[in-house]
C-alpha cells in the first residue's frame, strides 16, 4: 500500500468539498467522487441566483471538480457552455491544484416564462447549443478542447457523450444537487449541496474496450448502441445505477462510505485526495494588464463619473482605476 493510499477510514473520512479518487481494480475501473458543500453555497449564494440556474451551475462545478482534480500538470480545465436557452452560458472554472470559479448568465424574462410555462427541467433550461471542455496547459503549451452539441440533453448526458466520442473511455457520471435545511441564528436556512461520482473503464488489454456488433435492424434491443460489451463495464453500470440522489448529497453517507457500499464486493480502495476551495484568480494587477491593451477611445468608453469600474463576473469583487493610469504619459513612463 502506497502512502497516498488507504484504507476506509484509516485517516478519517473525506468531507465535504474533498475529492476523493478510488480504484476497484477487479472491474477494472478508477474514478472520484466528490461531495460540494459550503464551496458551493458560497459561489451560488454570491450571485443569488434563482434556484433553477443555481442547479445548473452546481452541476457545471462538479463536472469541472471531477475532471479538473485529475490534471497532473499545473493548468486548467474550464467548461463552459454556450445556447440557446433562458441560461444561455454557464463556466465552471478549475485551476490546480485546488481552486474553483464559476457563474452562470441568463435571461430573467425568458427564465420566467420557462418556469411559467412548466419548462424549468434543466435540458429546456439549456436549450441548443455546445458544451466546451477545455484543457489549458499554460502560456507555452497548446490549448485542447473538446466541444459536444448540447440539443436536449443534460450535461450529465452531455459529459458522457464527450467521452465516448472524444475520449473514447467508457465513462459512467452521476450528478446530483440539492438542498440541505440547517439551524442558524434566529430560525434555519437552506445551503446548497451536489454529490458526484465519475467512474472509468480502464482495461490494460484493448480489446476489452469491443463494441457489440450492431443488430440486424429488425427490432432486437439488443446492447445499446456504441455501449462496450464488457462484463466488468455492464457490472459497473449496473452497481453506479443503483445509487439514490440523496445519496450522494448526503452528509451523513460520505465518500469512502458510498464507495464502499457500491463495491466492498470487489474491493475498492481510495487514495489521498484533494480539498477544492472557492478561489478567483482575478487581481488587480491583471486587470490593469488587459486596460494597458485598451485604446484611448475605449479608455474613454469604460470611463464613468471619472473612474474605470470592473467587476469580477466570477467573485463579483469590484476594481477601480483612474483614466490617468492609462494616458500616453503614463504608458510611456
Amino acid at each position: 500500500m502506497t502512502d497516498k493510499e488507504r484504507k476506509l477510514g484509516e485517516f478519517g473520512f473525506a468531507g465535504d468539498d474533498d475529492v476523493v479518487p478510488f480504484e476497484v481494480s477487479a472491474l477494472d475501473v478508477r474514478g472520484r467522487m466528490v461531495q460540494l458543500g459550503p464551496l458551493l453555497d458560497q459561489i451560488l449564494a454570491r450571485h443569488d441566483y434563482p434556484d433553477p440556474v443555481a442547479r445548473l451551475l452546481a452541476e457545471a462545478t462538479l463536472v469541472a471538480v471531477l475532471l479538473g482534480t485529475s490534471l497532473k500538470f499545473e493548468g486548467k480545465f474550464i467548461l463552459q457552455t454556450r445556447t440557446d436557452g433562458p441560461v444561455d452560458m454557464l463556466v465552471a472554472d478549475f485551476s490546480t491544484p485546488k481552486s474553483l470559479r464559476a457563474y452562470a448568465r441568463f435571461d430573467s424574462d425568458k427564465l420566467a416564462a420557462a418556469v411559467e410555462a412548466g419548462e424549468a427541467a434543466p435540458e429546456k433550461l439549456l436549450g441548443n447549443g455546445i458544451l466546451a471542455l477545455t484543457i489549458d496547459q499554460g502560456a507555452d503549451m497548446k490549448r485542447y478542447q473538446g466541444i459536444v452539441a448540447l440539443d436536449g440533453e443534460t450535461l450529465e448526458e452531455a459529459a458522457k457523450t464527450y467521452f465516448r466520442q472524444s475520449e473514447q473511455i467508457p465513462t459512467d457520471i452521476r450528478l446530483s444537487v440539492g438542498k440541505l435545511v440547517l439551524p442558524a441564528a434566529g430560525g434555519s436556512r437552506e445551503h446548497w449541496r451536489a454529490g458526484g461520482l465519475l467512474a472509468q473503464f480502464l482495461p490494460k488489454a484493448q480489446e476489452r474496450l469491443r463494441m457489440p456488433d450492431l443488430h440486424g435492424g429488425d427490432g432486437d434491443p439488443g446492447q445499446p448502441p456504441h455501449e462496450v460489451a464488457d462484463d466488468s463495464w455492464r457490472e459497473l453500470l449496473a452497481l453506479v445505477a443503483t445509487v439514490e440522489h440523496n445519496e450522494l448529497l448526503d452528509p451523513s453517507v460520505g465518500s469512502e462510505r458510498l464507495l464502499y457500499r457500491l463495491f466492498n464486493e470487489h474491493g475498492v480502495r481510495v487514495f489521498e485526495g484533494t480539498h477544492v476551495e472557492d478561489e478567483c484568480s482575478c487581481s488587480r494587477t491583471k486587470i490593469r494588464g488587459i486596460l494597458e491593451g485598451f485604446s484611448a477611445e475605449e479608455i474613454e468608453e469604460s470611463t464613468e463619473d471619472g473612474v474605470i469600474r470592473v467587476n469580477c463576473e466570477f467573485c463579483s469583487k469590484a476594481y477601480e482605476f483612474k483614466p490617468a493610469e492609462f494616458s500616453a504619459e503614463a504608458r510611456s513612463a
